[in-house]
């Protein structure tokens, strides 16, 4: 079973991974579709024992003075669990997602023709912390998409994904392909592990998943291609054409999106057209709601009651129920804003001029602009295509939502005449 947990040659696990990972690719989309099947009944066959390893898992870490954030990422429910068997059964039924992407034949020269083909990356890691069910989300990306998987989980989660890793290996034998694609590196080989996979060059991508700290570690030391993920400091700019009831509902509903509010609306920039009595019911609203809220000085000068947020707070996420509250002179001067101090990954407005939502969309530089709706990150939307691990602001090949597109790439065919 390729998990380590001693010492062994990283070059010939790496060898295993690759050819594994061929071998998934190679076996078609029907075959893969009998695997995530297999893995979704495997799961709810251990459901039990896998909240049991949580529950160890979590007495530990409260033991360690894990923060609150990791303890609420790490706690796994029955309802959380079966979400993800729920995803890995819909990307079975889902078929060949590069069927969908085909690209027509066009022609070079009077004996040259062209076509692209997608294909998937071929091996890519998954560095993560708590959130034990990435693993079985990321793991049927993969499988859907034919590429090799390598994980390396937060310590905090091990005896959780020992059980979860069992049970997605018996998969892969029961339908006669090798569980060497997917690969988990434990806390036992520390370090090592960490840098090897940070430096392999046959890593197509590796993606990181958690806390700023941990995605700017990893952006900073790989030798190979990241794909940084985003978590919370979403923007909104409440326009003084914009209703205050969806402004509310808005920022609320962003925030739970459980158990990581990823599209999370932590900063409101409000125009001046917006009275302080309509600001002032915004935060009784908020406050009502459970919610922490903080200020520039224009507004609490003009709401004592709001504690002021220092000027370097102002692009870090929060990453809890926190709303940063300011005025800004226009929408010109909010989308400058946003694309300066939001995540970048999720920006959302409130407006009922059509003229203003063109100007935002148009401003606005983030991968994901919410207009009037809720910028609410699921990650089990109604389209089984849409799936997805998290959000990007990367700009490039993949830009907004990590699915399953992130996971192929396309192959240039050139056909001549002879």
């Amino acid at each position: 079973m390729p998990i380590l947990t001693s010492q062994v040659d990283f070059s010939q696990v790496m060898t295993a991974v690759t050819q594994a990972s061929f071998a998934l690719r190679m076996a078609g989309a029907d075959l893969q579709g009998k695997v995530l099947e297999a893995m979704a009944s495997n799961l709810q066959a251990v459901q039990d024992d896998i909240l049991e390893a949580n529950t160890l898992d979590l007495e530990a870490s409260l033991d360690m003075a894990v923060p609150e954030i990791i303890l609420d990422w790490l706690k796994l429910t029955p309802e959380r669990l079966q979400t993800a068997c729920k995803i890995l059964r819909r990307l079975a039924a889902l078929g060949d997602p590069r069927l969908l992407q085909a690209q027509p034949i066009s022609h070079l020269t009077r004996t040259v023709a062209s076509h692209s083909q997608v294909i998937p990356l071929g091996v890519v890691a998954l560095v993560y912390e708590a959130l034990p069910e990435l693993a079985i989300i990321m793991a049927g990306l993969c499988v859907r998409t034919g590429n090799g998987l390598i994980l390396k989980g937060g310590n905090e989660a091990s005896q959780t994904h020992q059980v979860i890793l069992q049970a997605l290996h018996q998969s892969f034998d029961q339908a006669g392909l090798s569980s060497a694609c997917l690969l988990s590196l434990t806390e036992e080989y520390g370090d090592a592990a960490r840098s090897w996979l940070l430096q392999e060059p046959r890593i197509n991508l590796i993606i990181p998943y958690g806390r700023p700290g941990l995605v700017q570690q990893v952006v900073r030391q790989a030798g190979v291609p990241v794909l940084p993920t985003t978590i919370g400091n979403g923007s909104l700019y409440w326009s003084a054409s914009g209703d205050l009831a969806t402004v509310i509902q808005m920022v609320v509903d962003s925030h739970r999106g459980e158990p990581d509010a990823v599209n999370a609306m932590e900063k409101v920039l409000i125009d001046p057209g917006c009275s302080g009595s309509l600001v002032a019911e915004l935060c009784r609203s908020l406050w009502d709601r459970g919610f922490h809220l903080l200020a520039d000085e224009g507004l609490v000068a003009e709401i004592p009651d709001l504690p002021l947020l220092k000027s370097g707070q102002w692009s870090q996420p929060f990453l809890s129920k926190t709303v940063a509250l300011r005025r800004v002179e226009s929408l010109e001067a909010a989308a400058d804003w946003i694309n300066q101090f939001s995540g970048g990954h999720a920006s959302s407005l409130v407006s009922d001029t059509y003229h203003e939502v063109c100007r935002f969309t148009q401003l606005v530089n983030s991968a994901a602009l919410y207009v009037n709706t809720s910028p609410r990150f699921v990650r089990n939307p109604p389209l089984a295509a849409a799936i997805a691990l998290g959000m990007t602001a990367q700009r490039g090949r993949c830009h907004g939502f990590v699915g399953l597109n992130a996971l192929l790439t396309a192959q240039h065919v050139l056909e001549g005449t002879g």
